[in-house]
């Protein structure tokens, strides 16, 4: 097994998930308590995601980030280098394919919570932001364990995007995904079986911890 793609992976999955659980929590709570009527255009476009074929998604962060867009330019004058082919984009690229996959099971979380608790607390004096963590988090909990589990999952066993934007530089953004790729590619099924063994335990795992998380929810 290529236990550098792993620590790779995993390294990208970590990051991911804490960057969504700081962008993606208070971007559920206003989805989740908002009324305005154009909502759905925002929620259709975080959703776009997962219905979007990931190559097609990689095409277009590449070219947002190549050396002809702003944000590639502008990037690459701050850094010293480009974003396509690193892990700071490859990450980039991780955050916004996985952000549904984090929003959607936070919003459901906090649209579930009774928002009467929430306005007494208001009414008790307790600023916005520590309402929000005294009371909307706690009681949505489940949502926010369920998101953080399927983001941190998904990032592991991407490969559409992964490859679009990273490529495939040892050490740096060949990741699990990709290296089973490249054994299979070279005939070498044992251990690409191996890896891919790896991959559908932890999404199993992924899929038995969100059902039970939601199973528990009912019963409360």
């Amino acid at each position: 097994m290529d236990w550098t793609a792993v620590g790779v992976s995993v390294r990208l999955a970590v990051s991911t998930t804490l960057i969504l659980c700081i962008l993606g929590l208070p971007l559920a709570d206003c989805l989740a308590v908002a009324r305005w009527r154009l909502k759905f255009l925002v929620e259709a476009v975080l959703a776009l995601p997962l219905v979007l074929p990931p190559t097609v998604l990689g095409f277009y962060l590449l070219l947002a980030f190549g050396p002809s867009s702003p944000l590639g330019r502008s990037y690459e004058r701050l850094a010293g280098n480009g974003l396509p082919f690193s892990f700071a984009g490859l990450l980039i690229a991780s955050v916004l394919y996985s952000l549904p996959f984090a929003v959607r099971p936070f919003a459901i979380g906090f649209g579930a919570v009774d928002r009467r608790l929430v306005e007494a607390s208001w009414c008790l004096g307790v600023s916005r932001l520590a309402t929000f963590f005294r009371v909307v988090v706690p009681l949505s909990w489940t949502g926010i364990l369920t998101g953080i589990v399927l983001s941190f999952a998904h990032t592991m066993g991407e490969f559409g995007v992964v490859l679009m934007v990273g490529g495939n530089i040892a050490g740096v953004t060949r990741t699990v995904s990709i290296s089973i790729y490249d054994e299979v590619q070279a005939l070498n099924y044992a251990a690409a079986g191996q890896t891919a063994l790896l991959l559908l335990t932890i999404s199993f795992v992924a899929l038995a911890v969100t059902h039970a998380l939601q199973r528990r929810a009912w019963v409360l």
